[in-house]
């Protein structure tokens, strides 16, 4: 059977609306800065609290999934490439600020997608 990009858009988009569980170790804001050409990762921290939500650690707020957050960053990774900023997070940081693997694979796949944007020129948003 040969899948059209429509249906692997299709499956992607149904996979994005599933439940996940969040990472204790905190969060990543990806964006690209064409100017330097790099990708880049704002990676802030959070508490996840008995209900599995994402909370300030300094104010105990809920952090929301959409719309605009005023924090600040705790570091801020940047790359090349999609491998590059994989190894400055994943093997070069310690303690790793990734905790669960979903989220590494989840990371990898934002990265590879923004690095594709990089290059085609092609708006980047994360998903």
């Amino acid at each position: 059977m040969n899948q059209t990009v429509e249906d692997l858009r299709t499956i992607n988009d149904k996979l994005s609306k599933r439940e996940i569980e969040l990472d204790p170790g905190g969060y990543f804001i990806i964006y690209l800065d064409r100017d330097a050409r790099l990708i880049c990762a704002k990676h802030f921290t959070n508490v996840i609290d008995d209900r599995g939500l994402a909370v300030d650690p300094e104010t105990g707020k809920p952090i929301p999934a959409r719309g605009k957050v005023e924090r600040t960053h705790t570091t801020l990774f940047t790359g090349r490439t999609a491998k590059e900023l994989c190894v400055v997070i994943f093997e070069q940081t310690q303690p790793c600020p990734v905790t669960m693997l979903d989220h590494a694979a989840y990371l990898g796949r934002e990265f590879m997608r923004a690095e594709f944007a990089l290059i085609s020129g092609q708006e980047y948003v994360q998903d």
